[in-house]
């Protein structure tokens, strides 16, 4: 009994040693992508700044603080310069050809007065959120106002309503798209006249349910003084090439920052990727400026990707029509490349063009060798160009080979092609169990049609095999050790569990060695299942796997549960020993160790729809041991099954109440030590 306590104590202190263990998360570079387990991988930039242009490089005064910005289709660059009260025209050498400050009002002058949004219209006409007049303008091409849209009368407008236009964007019909600053209601909807026809893509109220709870709770008067639960209002919007809307919120913390909205108003954002299209992840506690990212403006591009600006950290993310993440770069600071205050961005043609209004400049942007290897390989795929897009995205491997985009498109350039075994192969070094599901479907039916009568006779010899070796193991132990019972007992209490209990303790059956023999095959049998278990549903990074943390989650329970069990027993006229506990917990993981290495075979041959057996394997084992541990807590102890039940639960709360006075034991000797060395460092200090 001593030893067992001795190594009882000695391995709570290491696994309570690797629990508190931390690991620290690095912060991104400049230049990255995410691996599928979430760490930021470095990568060559994709964008090299080629220009900086301020004012005077244009030809006129200096900006101030310009918050918006447009290509048209001709290639003439508009920006909003908020602060000037201005709109300026760029042509294709950054020169100002034409200022937009006074315009003729239907025979009277009138002027902009803060404009924060702007958008030209295939046909010339320029439509302008005149945010500070309250108003939506839209000037022809000779600069005369056609519409002057003010806040509209309409049942659907709340009362008190503030309409201030922020941004603006218009479709193919001459339909007119606004945000409206403090409308969170969703984005306002004007027909090609003018007349309001409604909101469309409300964002869904998200709340706190504890504060959900103090509001029902609350008396009128208290709920009068506590914050509403309203929708997250828009703060930019744009079209894309086919027509749809792409809206951001500034959400922080948010899992869909961003939508892409058909007619209707629905969000039809595809996101496949490995996370949500958000920018960056796992920053909440990372860097200066902690927490999601905040987008700000959206960038339609060619071959179905788009860019999204996030205002927090300066950084420009691309994705394609999936929602996989291709590349960032970008950054705050004041040196060439970066921005202090970026306030909108837009594509022309290959080139990037940045509008920083805290700096009063505008960056243009062109691709690297690698950022244009990842477009072509991008747009070729899109236009069904397979073998042009497998090239391509060689060339992106070459100069990076942690981009896990590039194998997924070569694997399914391979698929395509009827090489199931090389998709498969980039699938994996890809991550995508999806795709890689599909490719290893394929490739089993080609086996299988072609080796069926070999695979068939295989496997009966195989069952025939291990019943064989069975059958003469039995009839070996039989004959030569008198301990059959003892070896038979775990068998057959997983079978009989209230004989095979009562034999255990009652019939002296039951060995402490043997339950813990189990216990060592199970954390051997979970590393072999979490290293081995088939890519379809193995989620476990081997690369970070250390196998001696197994203890945390199967030597660590055990010994707690019995510790606990036995503590508590002993106050509620239990009569197992602990002893007995040991081996009735020990027992009872014996569907574990039996499915562990079968299940593991099995998920190697599965495919991703197949896996629903694979995970009801799991929960049919589980449910067995919970069972068995049942069973074994009531015969060890001559219990009820009420009061085996009140006990298994009370020992759960044992469990923690031994956890929080080991940490807070661990919590106290860290303090004292550092106090020690505070002292000594103080006297050698004075000596």
């Amino acid at each position: 009994m001593t030893t067992i306590k001795k190594s009882v104590a000695a391995i709570c202190v290491m696994i309570l040693a690797l629990l508190t263990a931390g690991s620290a998360y690095a912060a991104p570079e400049d230049s990255y992508t995410y691996s599928y387990w979430g760490d930021p991988v470095p990568s060559p930039s994709p964008y090299a700044a080629v220009s900086v242009l301020y004012g005077k490089d244009m030809g006129v005064d200096s900006l101030n603080m310009p918050q918006d910005m447009f290509v048209s289709t001709n290639g003439d660059i508009y920006i909003a310069d908020t602060g000037n009260n201005r709109i300026l025209v760029l042509d294709s050498k950054w020169q100002v050809t034409r200022t937009i400050t006074e315009f003729d009002n239907n025979g009277a002058q009138d002027a902009l007065n803060g404009p924060e949004g702007i958008y030209v219209s295939e046909q010339g006409d320029l439509y302008i959120a005149d945010t500070l007049n309250k108003r939506v303008l839209q000037l022809s091409k000779d600069g005369k106002a056609v519409l002057d849209i003010r806040k509209p009368e309409s049942s659907l407008i709340r009362s008190g309503f503030e309409y201030t236009p922020t941004k603006i964007a218009v479709d193919r019909e001459g339909q007119i798209y606004t945000v409206s600053r403090g409308s969170y209601e969703g984005i306002m909807m004007f027909d090609s006249d003018g007349a309001f026809e409604g909101f469309i893509g409300t964002n869904r109220v998200k709340f706190n349910p504890i504060d959900l709870f103090w509001k029902r709770i609350s008396t009128k008067e208290q709920r009068s003084q506590m914050e509403m639960f309203v929708p997250l209002e828009f703060n930019n919007l744009s079209l894309d090439e086919d027509g749809f809307i792409f809206a951001t919120t500034s959400e922080e913390n948010s899992d869909s920052p961003v939508k892409r909205l058909n007619p209707s108003g629905v969000d039809i954002l595809r996101s496949k990727g490995y996370f949500p299209v958000k920018g960056d992840i796992n920053t909440l506690q990372v860097s200066s400026a902690p927490g999601s990212s905040i987008m700000i403006d959206v960038a339609s591009d060619k071959g179905g990707m788009y860019s999204l600006l996030d205002s927090k950290r300066g950084r420009i993310f691309t994705y394609d029509k999936e929602g996989n993440l291709l590349y960032v770069y970008g950054g705050l600071g004041s040196k060439i490349g970066k921005f202090r205050t970026p306030s909108a961005f837009q594509m022309l043609g290959e080139r990037m063009l940045v509008l920083d209004k805290g700096l009063n400049r505008l960056t243009v942007l062109e691709p690297t060798e690698y950022g244009m290897a990842v477009r072509d390989a991008v747009t070729q795929l899109y236009n069904g160009q397979v073998e042009a897009s497998t090239e391509a995205w060689q060339r992106v491997l070459a100069l990076n080979g942690n981009n896990d985009v590039a194998y997924i498109g070569i694997g399914k350039s391979l698929l395509k092609q009827g090489d199931n075994a090389g998709a498969m192969s980039y699938f994996q070094l890809g991550n995508h169990r999806e795709w890689y599901s599909e490719a290893f479907k394929r490739f089993r039916k080609d086996i299988l049609m072609e080796n069926f009568g070999t695979i068939v006779m295989t496997i009966v010899l195989g069952i025939a095999a291990i019943v064989g070796a069975v059958k003469l193991f039995t009839r070996r132990v039989e004959g030569h050790y008198d301990e059959v019972g003892v070896i038979r007992n775990p068998f057959y209490t997983m079978i009989h569990p209230f004989n095979g209990f009562w034999e255990m303790k009652y019939e002296k059956k039951g060995r402490v060695k043997i339950a813990l023999l189990l216990v060592i095959l199970l954390v051997i049998f979970t590393i072999i299942k979490k290293q081995y278990s088939g890519f379809v549903v193995n989620m476990n990074n081997l690369a970070d796997m250390n196998s001696l943390q197994e203890l945390q989650y199967i030597a660590l329970p055990f010994l707690l549960w019995c510790v606990a069990n036995w503590s508590l027993t002993t106050l509620m006229d239990g009569e197992g020993k602990f002893k007995d506990i040991v081996m009735a917990t020990g027992y009872a993981l014996m569907p574990l160790v039996i499915i562990l290495i079968p299940q593991t075979l099995l998920s190697n041959v599965m495919t991703q729809g197949e896996s629903a057996l694979y995970y009801l394997l799991d929960g049919i084992a589980y449910a067995w041991c919970l069972a068995l541990l049942f069973v074994g807590t009531m015969t060890v102890h001559q219990y009820s099954p009420g009061k085996t039940l009140a006990t298994m639960l009370l020992t759960l709360v044992v469990i923690g109440i031994i956890l929080f006075l080991s940490l807070l034991f661990f919590s106290m000797m860290q303090q004292i030590v550092n106090f020690v060395v505070s002292i000594y460092r103080e006297i050698s200090f004075r000596m």
